[in-house]
C-alpha cells in the first residue's frame, strides 16, 4: 500500500510507515517547503524510522497509564 496524499511534513510520513504502508509518494511537501533540500532529507529519515518502528513492533497499548519506574527509594 502506498500513501499518495496528505503528507505535509516528516511526522506524517513516519506515521504512515508505522501503520504499515509500503511507501510514501511525495512532491508538494518537498517542493513547497522553505528549504526543499532539508525537507527531502527529513522525509528520507522519517520513512526509514517509521519503517524500522513498524518492523520492530510497538509495545502493547494500554487503556490506562501506569508507572513503569520503581517507587523504592524515591521521596514524596
Amino acid at each position: 500500500m502506498l500513501v499518495d496524499a496528505g503528507v505535509g511534513t516528516a511526522s506524517d510520513a513516519t506515521l504512515a510507515m508505522e501503520l504499515g504502508c509500503d511507501g510514501v509518494l511525495m512532491n508538494t511537501a518537498i517542493a513547497q517547503a522553505r528549504d526543499p533540500i532539508r525537507m527531502a532529507k527529513a522525509m528520507r529519515l522519517a520513512i526509514e524510522s517509521g519503517r524500522d518502528a513498524y518492523l520492530a513492533g510497538r509495545m502493547p497499548k494500554k487503556l490506562y497509564a501506569s508507572a513503569s519506574s520503581p517507587l523504592d527509594g524515591t521521596f514524596f
